[in-house]
């Protein structure tokens, strides 16, 4: 009876928890984090992979802060900026497809529709690429093998498309909320991620 009532510990000794409200407010700090990072345009994928790294050393109890994310963060954005870019072009190519539906040219709703699935898709991709990448893996193989994992695993993309979802409620009912809310959505890759490696 007193065992039941032995509050769960972990491997810190703290409570289960202390130990998850940790992560969690971690998480919303990262996501800050993010958000200044991403404030030079076409470095947001730099800036997801620095977080989802410093999520990574948190979760299994390694040494890491502020000046950690910072340095993923400049080896990211070497080659991590030419993603950003063609992300805004990809962008672009389908408010244009946007557009040309809202204008009722012949087909335009299924090139709108077509065009914002793949949106959806190309952001779930970078985010799982973002999730696992490492200093000395290359963006483009990343991307690649994000997209066959987003296939391959569609519960765990809905589940990323869910965090998403939650950004864009949050951005409606008080923009300042979707900030920290980016570091949720890093941490549902991150999640999503480890749980397609072991399975």
């Amino acid at each position: 009876m007193a065992q039941a009532r032995v509050t769960a510990r972990t491997s810190r000794g703290e409570s289960v928890f202390a130990e998850k409200f940790g992560v969690f407010a971690e998480c919303l700090l990262t996501g800050v984090w993010i958000a200044v990072a991403s404030l030079g345009v076409v470095t947001y994928p730099a800036a997801f992979a620095a977080g989802a790294r410093h999520l990574h050393r948190r979760i299994a109890h390694e040494g890491g802060g502020l000046r950690e994310f910072v340095a993923d963060f400049r080896v990211a954005v070497r080659r991590g900026w030419v993603v950003g870019l063609a992300g805004w072009a990809v962008a672009g190519a389908v408010r244009v497809d946007v557009q040309a539906a809202r204008a009722g040219i012949p087909g335009g709703p299924l090139v709108g529709a077509i065009g914002v699935f793949a949106l959806i898709g190309a952001v779930v991709a970078l985010l799982r690429a973002a999730a696992v990448w490492t200093p000395d893996a290359g963006w483009r193989a990343l991307l690649a093998g994000a997209g066959r994992r987003a296939v391959l695993d569609p519960a765990g993309s809905f589940l990323i498309i869910g965090g998403l979802a939650v950004v864009a409620a949050s951005a409606w009912f008080a923009a300042p909320l979707a900030i920290p809310v980016l570091g949720a959505v890093v941490a549902a890759a991150v999640a999503v991620e480890e749980r397609y490696r072991h399975r």
